[in-house]
């Protein structure tokens, strides 16, 4: 399988393709950079675009909502998020973006939920918040449900909670076995998987299925590599997700039907605490913190 895309800049190891070029599976191209580097932005597809709304830069935590034409390669900037915020959730549902939870400036974690509706360029605030304020999470969607995993308030949480758009309520589900922030997470069917993250012990190579008809969860085979939620893309039954190896570049992949982690192509500019989401079968990863403390403005993009 093949796709082609269109890509500007430089990244050291990554392929620069020309207009129409395929890019060949298993393999890492740039895309142009963002116009705000940032780490941990809440990151949602809605068709062509992707937002990049908020995280933290080199002077702090921001409000700004950048906006990724994946067709383009072209940023373009949107009505900033009422509530600067980092480590927050962002999931799509119904051409909506909900951005949850998170950090502010002024408190450790936050419950507040928040929704862009980008062809009118407005926020909806007043939303009905999260139960558990959190910080250090990731979220799913699954038929038109949002599912809020683990996360980080003083400890690593168990918590799951999910929000319905349609009723603007939430619902408290099974929670996970292990307390973790920041894990890989991924719908594969009508399970949801989320691998590694940080518990309080350190960094676990720890899997669990969620089956959401039964409201449970399941232990699957640990990853062989600690991982973080930075880069992750669910697509075709496996779970592609970034690992914390030595040199915060490594990538696999979980297979639910084998019950088994592989290697791919590393990254080509190590990162983490970034940020990612999928649009037309392609893995887009944005920003992050650099080895060096720096903060990042890489695209980082994986054909699978």
């Amino acid at each position: 399988m093949t796709r082609s895309i269109i890509f500007t800049g430089v990244l050291a190891g990554a392929t620069i393709l020309a207009a129409g070029q395929a890019a060949a599976q298993n393999t890492w191209a740039t895309g142009a950079p963002m116009p705000t580097a940032v780490q941990w932005p809440s990151v949602g597809a809605i068709g062509r675009y992707i937002f990049v709304v908020g995280g933290s830069g080199a002077s702090g935590i921001v409000s700004v909502n950048q906006i990724y034409d994946t067709e383009t390669n072209e940023w373009r900037s949107g009505a900033p998020d009422p509530t600067a915020r980092c480590f927050a959730a962002a999931a799509a549902v119904n051409g909506i973006l909900y951005v949850i939870g998170g950090e502010t400036e002024s408190a450790l974690d936050t419950n507040i939920v928040e929704a862009y509706n980008p062809v009118t360029n407005t926020w909806t605030t007043g939303l009905a918040p999260m139960p558990t304020s959190r910080n250090s999470i990731r979220a799913v969607v699954d038929k038109g449900i949002i599912y809020v995993i683990g996360g980080y308030n003083g400890g690593r949480l168990t918590t799951v909670e999910s929000y319905n758009p349609a009723t603007n309520t939430w619902t408290e589900e099974a929670p996970l076995f292990l307390g973790v922030s920041d894990s890989a997470l991924g719908l594969l069917g009508g399970v949801i998987v989320s691998a590694g993250g940080l518990a309080n012990s350190g960094l676990t190579e720890d899997t669990e299925a969620y089956i959401v008809t039964k409201n449970s969860w399941v232990t699957r085979t640990a990853s062989p590599n600690d991982l973080g939620g930075g880069c992750v893309m669910s697509l075709g039954g496996q779970l592609y997700t970034e690992a914390y190896g030595a040199e915060h570049n490594l990538f696999q992949a979980y297979s639910l039907k084998t019950n088994s982690w592989a290697s791919l192509a590393p990254l080509p500019q190590p990162v983490y605490v970034s940020s990612s989401a999928q649009a037309g079968g392609l893995l887009y990863c944005f920003g992050g913190l650099q080895q060096d403390g720096g903060v990042a403005d890489y695209v980082q993009i994986y054909t699978p």
